[in-house]
């Protein structure tokens, strides 16, 4: 130790005088992680106007204003007003991890300088520093131990693992993983027990946390998938539409038509083309979602997460605090006349105080430093598996209190590191009570006796084999197994740790949460992948997988060792089957969740990743869906995730994969549904010129039915309940598209069956009934609206029925249809309204022909959908599209 604290310029003893404290102050700069920058305002509602559909109806605006058609740009600007609106406040509360983590640096802590003990803000603390450690003390930097009494620290925010460490001062192998480093102390982590001193080796960026805080920034978000496939979606729209466009004013002009007007008429298509009320309705629907999913109790902070939890094909997951409570519990007594289960216990046997199982509860009881308190968790002070030993004596009428008062505490031995044993000296009728616990291999080593139910019998050689066996196989189901001794002698002040009688070995075990089992079934169910990812070592790891109920049949464990170095751009072919079918990665760091989640999005999935610690940050904010506890869960996790689980319930995960199936299933409900009208529009504007008609719709005509007629009953698609066995399923194939070939086809059909009603009763008002281009135009109009609103019930799922469906049991369809057939009224019966849409009165003839001609896509639909459309049973597998 006084070399390495010679080689960091420091006094062991003494620490650092100020001067020296002002010079590496200079040099290292003060002890804060780096400060990411927040994502402001602007930033966000520049993310709101980058999607290519936005791009393009703001230029189809801008047209209009050119062309001096102010109302129609005016509406089209109000369109792009409105989502931009909801999308940014429904996005306003972005990541704030590094400000979270910033929070944490935000203490002050006791350091030696010149000699004396002094309190400073921790970020005043530089490399060489002497840090005065206690229980209860956040470590503030990263320290290498001088001193370590009894030291245990909580490190599960760095590691995962729930035990605390016990710390000591010898040094570990300079490759040694995070949690294997015994002699270090960590930033952000804190001291449970004991006493210590430690010097200064990292502070800042360059500690343990500030090396995750740069993983966290450095990692980069993904696109979620629904994002890429409405930016696919737009994609094709805009190339669709300039070519529509071009092709038109190209036809007209060549046909003799006047310039403006042809320009006027591809505005006409470019507004017919791109389906404005997409962005609106289907950030609504997402909205909508995000509300119901806050009642399960899971909160969203980015909208389109809501969709990607129902594509997801893989939940990594956490173990500490997620599956499991994050305290450790007592499961298992071990004594000689066999193992008691905890939760199978014979409240006679426990109650007799001089049998084993008797002597057990006062040992755990009798040698211990932690406090239950009210006992409720925010009352328990101490070492975790101390409370767990007190909290089970407590609940069979051994408590702490009245043990100490029948057996007053004299003497105390803190737990010492080199033995692994810590005693306490009560007094006795007979003289003295020594209570030992410890190590298990180092506690049978030093027993002379055990305790049966007739009392102590000596320890052969064989008994201890069996003890140690026991311990071996203990360890195996991957229990934290402790044993507890006792001896009474005459003398206060003599050997604890000679000639003890051994009481049995207690198993403790962070117990799986009661609702996980259940939700493992529903994920297997699903056709979702669950693989854990935890600290604690392989045994243990495979346990707690077991008990969780994830997988089935033979676990497959891969040690973090084994990934570390691994490269996902490189890695071979064999690794990364290994990987990918591997159920449970134990002893896992910060990087490796990284790199998991890099190979399992690589190889296509749609990836889930759930944890509650700073370590967990990085991955989280990589994967697809980052889902942090909202109980457990440090700040830093929470704010780095895109979903925070309330209740810290793995089983609502399930509650809002549901949800973000059905909403992507009403996506492309009301998707199919406005595109096949838009296409409707196309096909009538662009034939109708082609064939040298008048134009049979305006662009305002077009607008209007895009945002009042279509809309509602679009965004009323949306808030469907969906299909009830829609968690039976598998998961969509990740590649699979909002649309894909079989459902373009549909929307061509529906489209092509819409226009041919349109224009049969635009050329039928002009050449039958003689009405006037205005009078057809009307017609034109609302054959089109209503066949518009009767086409919602052509979106049906193909295996459903034709009257009974999910379109048809939805009342807000309903509701829709009723309130559309209202403002359509409104459009032609309120004359400032009629005039601004140019829509004169047809006549009853007209109306006639309007009401009769809108019915007949209908039942051409709907015999479509049962006679060519295939069932969509099979169609989560199906690939290609937009």
């Amino acid at each position: 130790m006084d070399e390495f604290a010679k080689g960091m310029g420091t006094d062991p003893k003494a620490g650092l005088d100020k001067k020296d404290v002002r010079k590496r102050l200079e040099v290292y700069g003060p002890n804060r992680l780096r400060r990411q920058k927040k994502k402001g305002a602007l930033t966000i509602l520049l993310h709101q106007l980058s999607s290519i559909i936005v791009w393009l109806l703001a230029a189809a605006a801008l047209m209009s204003f050119v062309l001096g058609d102010f109302a129609e740009g005016v509406a089209i600007a109000f369109v792009l007003i409105l989502n931009s609106a909801i999308g940014f406040f429904t996005e306003l509360k972005a990541a704030r991890s590094m400000e979270a983590l910033m929070r944490i640096a935000e203490v002050r802590t006791r350091v030696r300088r010149g000699g004396q003990v002094c309190i400073v803000d921790a970020h005043e603390l530089v490399p060489g520093d002497l840090v005065v450690l206690e229980a209860g003390d956040m470590v503030t930097a990263d320290l290498r131990l001088s001193e370590a009494s009894n030291l245990q620290a909580d490190e599960s925010v760095l590691t995962g693992e729930s035990a605390p460490v016990a710390k000591r001062i010898e040094p570990v192998n300079r490759d040694a993983i995070l949690g294997d480093r015994f002699s270090m102390a960590f930033k952000g982590t804190a001291i449970t027990q004991g006493a210590g001193e430690g010097i200064v080796t990292a502070t800042g960026i360059n500690t343990e946390l500030g090396r995750i805080s740069d993983l966290a920034q450095s990692a980069e978000g993904e696109v979620a998938p629904l994002e890429r496939r409405l930016d696919r979606l737009g994609h094709r729209l805009v190339w669709l539409t300039l070519t529509l466009a071009v092709l038109t004013i190209g036809a007209g002009i060549l046909r003799g038509h006047d310039v403006a007007i042809m320009v006027q008429t591809g505005v006409a298509l470019a507004v017919a083309a791109v389906p404005e009320g997409l962005p609106v309705v289907a950030t609504l629907s997402l909205a909508r979602g995000m509300w119901r999913m806050s009642r399960r109790n899971a909160l969203i902070t980015r909208l389109s997460s809501v969709e990607t939890l129902g594509a997801t094909t893989v939940i990594l997951t956490d173990k500490t605090g997620t599956l499991t409570e994050n305290r450790m519990t007592v499961v298992r007594y071990l004594l000689a006349n066999g193992d008691v289960e905890v939760e199978a216990r014979d409240e006679a046997q426990w109650s007799e105080p001089n049998s084993p199982m008797g002597w057990a509860l006062r040992i755990g009881a009798l040698c211990n430093n932690a406090e239950l308190g009210d006992g409720f968790d925010e009352g328990q002070t101490g070492d975790p598996m101390e409370i767990a030993l007190l909290s089970v004596a407590d609940a069979m009428g051994t408590s702490r209190q009245d043990t100490v008062r029948d057996n007053p505490e004299i003497k105390q031995y803190a737990f010492d590191a080199d033995i692994k044993m810590m005693a306490t000296v009560h007094g006795a009728n007979s003289g003295h009570l020594f209570a030992v616990k410890g190590a298990p291999e180092m506690v049978i080593d030093v027993c002379t006796h055990v305790m049966g139910p007739e009392g102590p019998q000596d320890m052969t050689r064989d008994a201890r084999q069996q003890w140690i066996d026991r311990n071996a196989e203990a360890a195996r189901d991957g229990l934290r197994l402790l044993a507890l001794a006792v001896k009474e002698d005459a003398s206060k002040d003599a050997e604890p740790y000679e000639d003890l009688t051994l009481v049995g070995l207690v198993g403790l075990l962070d117990p799986v949460r009661e609702d996980v089992p259940e939700a493992m079934k529903a994920c297997l169910a699903a056709g979702v992948r669950v693989v854990m990812l935890t600290g604690d070592h392989a045994d243990t790891a495979k346990t707690i997988a077991r008990k969780a109920g994830l997988g089935d049949g033979e676990m497959t464990v891969v040690e973090s060792g084994e990934i570390a170095e691994l490269d996902p751009e490189t890695i071979s072919d064999d690794d990364r089957v290994r990987i990918l079918k591997a159920d449970v990665f134990a002893r896992v760091s910060p990087e490796a969740k990284l790199t998991l989640v890099s190979l399992f999005q690589a190889a296509g999935h749609i990836v889930a990743m759930t944890g509650d610690g700073v370590n967990d940050a990085p991955a989280l904010k990589k994967a697809d869906i980052g889902i942090a506890m909202g109980q457990r869960g440090t700040q830093v996790a929470q704010e780095a995730a895109d979903m925070v689980l309330q209740d810290d319930a793995f089983a609502t995960i399930i509650a809002a994969m549901r949800q973000g199936r059905v909403i992507f299933d009403n996506i492309r409900k009301f998707v199919l549904y406005l595109m096949s009208c838009n296409v409707s529009e196309v096909l009538v504007v662009g034939l109708a010129v082609g064939a040298g008609l008048p134009t049979p719709l305006l662009p305002l005509q077009i607008l209007f039915l895009n945002l009042v007629t279509d809309i509602f009953p679009a965004f009323a698609l949306g808030l469907g309940k969906g299909d009830e066995n829609v968690m039976t399923k598998p998961p969509r194939n990740p590649a699979e598209a909002i649309i894909n070939r079989r459902r373009w086809v549909l929307i061509g059909v529906l489209g092509a069956f819409i226009t041919i009603a349109t224009l049969g009763a635009f050329a039928c008002a002009l050449f039958w009934l003689g009405l006037e281009t205005g009078q057809a135009v009307t017609v034109a109009f609302l054959t089109l609206a209503l066949a518009q609103l009767w086409n919602v019930f052509n979106v049906r799922d193909p295996d459903s029925g034709m009257l009974r469906n999910e379109v048809t049991r939805n009342g807000y369809v309903w509701g829709a249809i009723a309130f559309c057939l209202g403002l359509i009224g409104l459009a032609l019966w309120i004359p400032q309204l009629a005039d601004l849409l140019g829509l004169p009165s047809p006549g009853g003839a007209g109306l006639l022909l309007a009401g009769g001609a809108s019915l007949l896509p209908l039942p051409l639909g709907q015999a479509w959908i049962s006679l060519a459309e295939p069932s969509d049973r099979g169609g989560r597998r199906q690939t290609g599209g937009a």
